[in-house]
């Protein structure tokens, strides 16, 4: 399922894309989702302190209705970091 289903505009995950590739960023970044598990990913109030810290440190100033978006893609996705193939799956979606 794409990411622009949720309201999420390209213009907005090509600028993330970007900023990420700035490597204290990335780092800043790695470090606010290091160790989250599925259980955190399923849970919306996680997830939305997730965003808003992230679109914080991107620089970012996201409307209510695309940080509802984002989090609710986010839970769709049942991302489980531990599992590969939800990884691989999600670095295509990104590309």
């Amino acid at each position: 399922m794409s990411y622009q289903q949720y309201g999420i505009s390209t213009q907005l995950v090509e600028r993330i894309k970007t900023k990420m590739k700035n490597p204290p960023t990335k780092e800043r970044i790695k470090g606010l989702v290091n160790g989250l598990g599925k259980q955190e990913l399923q849970d919306a109030a996680v997830v939305r302190r997730l965003v808003r810290n992230a679109s914080s440190i991107l620089g970012e100033r996201l409307t209510a209705t695309q940080e509802e978006g984002i989090v609710r893609f986010v839970i769709a996705q049942k991302i489980d970091p531990k599992n590969t193939f939800h990884l691989i799956r999600l670095w295509g979606m990104f590309r």
